[in-house]
């Protein structure tokens, strides 16, 4: 199970991160850019995903992935149960959340050159 510690240690580590609390719910962005967020009860963890890839993402693994609100259908995001995920998979949905909304010049820098 992932806290809410981690999902804050791994999002602070990417460049450009800074942490709001908005309508008492922590969110990560870069700018203006909302690229993971916790609800309220800190039990999921919505996150910025490719449109076109959230429904496989879903039905892959519906218990632990859902759809956002029917309101936020049109923006890139997908909902996951924190309890479901470990550590190692939550990384790697929050940095890949955190690339689709840095330049790749900061991803490069970050990542590495082979990244992209």
């Amino acid at each position: 199970m992932v806290t809410v510690a981690d999902v804050r240690a791994v999002a602070l580590s990417l460049p450009r991160t800074t942490e709001h609390l908005i309508r008492d719910r922590v969110k990560f962005r870069v700018g203006k850019i909302v690229y993971a967020a916790l609800s309220r009860d800190e039990t999921v963890l919505g996150f910025g995903y490719p449109r076109e890839e959230r429904e496989a993402l879903v039905a892959g693994d519906p218990v632990k992935f859902a759809f956002p609100s029917q309101s936020d259908m049109r923006f890139q995001w997908v909902h996951a149960s924190m309890a479901e995920l470990d550590v190692e998979e939550m990384t790697e949905l929050v940095v890949g959340a955190w690339t689709m909304c840095v330049p790749k010049k900061v991803i490069r820098a970050y990542l590495g050159e082979d990244c992209l």
